[in-house]
This record gives C-alpha cells, sequence and structure tokens, in this order.
C-alpha cells in the first residue's frame, strides 16, 4: 500500500490509496491482484492509473513481473440527459472563438497532416490555436507533433476538474493518444466512444484561442453526430485526394454538414496530394490520384476550393518525426499558408 500511494490521480492530485480506489488486495508468492474502483464511468484516466500501479509494483518487487493482475471496477453510467437549449453551453471552450471540423468523410487522404500544418500555419499567422483529435480509433496528432509521450495532468480550476493539454510549437492539443498504449488497439463500441469524446471535449482546460481546429474520424457516423451535437463549430473544411472514389465520399460528408438537424457551414474544399513532383525533375507534375477532381466537384457544389497540395516527401519525413513541415523554412509550407489564408477569408465572408 505504501508503493502505490505513490501512483497519483492526475486529476486529483491524491493518491489512489487515500482515494480509497485500491480494494480486494491480495498477495501470494506467485501473484499480486487488487481491483481498481473509480467512481464514475469510464474515466479517461483508467488506463493510464491501470499502468502506473503495474510499472510502481513491478519497480518495487521486479519477482511479481508479469504476475500483476488488476481489475477495473466502474460506477454505472448516469442516465442519458435529456436535449436542452443549452447543448452548446460547454464552460471550457468560453474563450475559443471559432471551432473548425476538418474532416475527410474517407480515411487515408492525409487529413490529419493537413489538420497539423493548417494549425502551425494559423499559428504564424499569430492565432492561438488548438486541436481536438477526434480520431479515436486511430489518433494521429501525437505523433505528428512529437508528443507521445505526453501524459494529461488533471487541475481544478474554478471548483471543476479540468484536463491540461499538451503543448507543441505553441498549439495546444488533446488526443485520446494521450491516454492509451500506442501499441494497444482500442475495442470500444459506439456508446463508449463517444462518452471518451464527451469528457475530452467538457473537460480540456483550452484557454483563449482563435481557433479550435477538430480533426475528426473518416466517416459521417456516431462520432460526428456527438460532436456537432456537443460543439458549437462554426464552419468545416473537407480534404480528399483527386481520386474518384474519395470524391464520392466527400459528397456524403458534404450532404452530412448541410443537413437541416446539423447546418454546419462549408467553408471550402482541400485537395491533397494533387500531384507529384520528383525532385530530379522540378518543371514535372505526375498526377497519380487523377488531375482537377476536387476543383470540379467544388465548382459543382458551390463551394470553395482552398487549394491544392501536391504529394511532397518532405512533408512525410517531416510528420513521421513529429515536426510539422509548416513549422520550417521550406517550399511545402507556402501550400499550408495559402490554404489558411483562403480559409480565413471565407470565414470572413461566413460572419
Amino acid at each position: 500500500m505504501n508503493v502505490l500511494r505513490g501512483v497519483i490521480h492526475p486529476e486529483s492530485g491524491e493518491n489512489v490509496v487515500d482515494l480509497g480506489m485500491i480494494e480486494n488486495l491480495h498477495v501470494s508468492d506467485d501473484k499480486i491482484s487488487l481491483t481498481l474502483a473509480f467512481a464514475r464511468h469510464r474515466d479517461p484516466m483508467a488506463a493510464s492509473l491501470k499502468k502506473n500501479i503495474e510499472s510502481a509494483l513491478v519497480t518495487a518487487y521486479p519477482q511479481y513481473a508479469g504476475k500483476i493482475a488488476i481489475f477495473l471496477k466502474e460506477a454505472a453510467p448516469k442516465p442519458k440527459p435529456q436535449p436542452t437549449d443549452q447543448t452548446h453551453s460547454t464552460s471550457n471552450l468560453a474563450e475559443v472563438k471559432n471551432i473548425i471540423a476538418i474532416s475527410s468523410a474517407k480515411g487515408g487522404v492525409g487529413k490529419s497532416t493537413v489538420t497539423a500544418n493548417l494549425a502551425v500555419a494559423l499559428s504564424h499567422m499569430n492565432y492561438r490555436v488548438g486541436v481536438l483529435d477526434a480520431d479515436l480509433y486511430g489518433p494521429s496528432q501525437p505523433t505528428l507533433f512529437g508528443l507521445e509521450d505526453y501524459s494529461p495532468v488533471g487541475e481544478k480550476i474554478d471548483g471543476e476538474e479540468r484536463i491540461i493539454p499538451g503543448e507543441s510549437i505553441g498549439i495546444k492539443l488533446m488526443s485520446i493518444g494521450f491516454f492509451i498504449d500506442a501499441s494497444d488497439a482500442l475495442i470500444w463500441r459506439g456508446p463508449m466512444a463517444t462518452n471518451a469524446l464527451r469528457q475530452m471535449i467538457r473537460q480540456t482546460q483550452w484557454g483563449a484561442l482563435d481557433f479550435l481546429l477538430v480533426d475528426l474520424p473518416p466517416g459521417t457516423g456516431d462520432i460526428h453526430l456527438t460532436l456537432v451535437s456537443d460543439l458549437p463549430f462554426t464552419g468545416a473544411v473537407i480534404v480528399s485526394t483527386p481520386q474518384k472514389i474519395a470524391l464520392a465520399d466527400v459528397v456524403r460528408g458534404i450532404k452530412m454538414f448541410r443537413n437541416d438537424k446539423i447546418h454546419v457551414p462549408i467553408l471550402g474544399l482541400i485537395e491533397n496530394m494533387s500531384w507529384f513532383t520528383p525532385a530530379e525533375l522540378p518543371d514535372h507534375r505526375y498526377y497519380i490520384f487523377g488531375r482537377g477532381g476536387a476543383r470540379d466537384l467544388a465548382a459543382k457544389e458551390g463551394i470553395k476550393l482552398l487549394g491544392e497540395i501536391p504529394l511532397i516527401q518532405s512533408v512525410r519525413e517531416a510528420s513521421d518525426e513529429g515536426r510539422p513541415i509548416a513549422n520550417e523554412a521550406s517550399p511545402a509550407a507556402a501550400y499550408y499558408e495559402d490554404v489558411a489564408g483562403n480559409m480565413i477569408h471565407q470565414l470572413d465572408k461566413l460572419l
């Protein structure tokens, strides 16, 4: 129990023993078992606390490595609240001026990379920016910003429990990736995923921001509906490749945002991976995924084409190393700066 007193719950700042979270502790010659009890349903700190407890015990008693069983006990879920006219009154978002959904409808089009670099481009324009990684099953933002090892801490602010976001190159970041091991598969049903997302939305201490970019998962499912009901989106940006099969999904994404029950203004469409230019052949363009598809669709749907971003090897290399290319003196950064400027222009027209 003395060893376990060294494990701190990040939200309360108190150790798990004094919080009364340790139950049914049993120690035998070949096993340590205990129950970790939580006062609420689907506590976002559950996975990290379990990992920290196991690590503390193995450090103190290395002979029990691989012989520790930790069971989680959670409070029953609360009844689902009835909808009210105050759905968007989340106090931790009071100082956020614009919340922008970055959507793709289809996976694999580079939406997360575009989101990260767009955030940096906006930051270089002296805007205060945050990123909410809402892609629960494939969180990429911690890697893109080099924050894979960040462990969120909790803090009581104005009497409410808040989670402090990570920060990199001036961008505030919150992601489910901070709470799970990168090697673990997140096997959650829809309600579990949306509950976790709601906690990130309602408890993250964003502070004063000009832009909060929300990196949506692919598709048009439960998580998207949760987000549009819980967040007062200013507008949406859709990312696609020129490929016909990707554009077909974009049409579905457009219809989702234009739905009468959702009605989020679409600021524009970004065509990613528009062409490829080899470094040794700077005057050549290879249209690997087709040519002009997003431009044609934007014209057909009456949407602004915010920019065309080519397939650039340095963008991929910088992303893998956790340093968004838009933060560097690189020709690639100019594409994201143009997109950011066009998005702000569209936002000004909207407002």
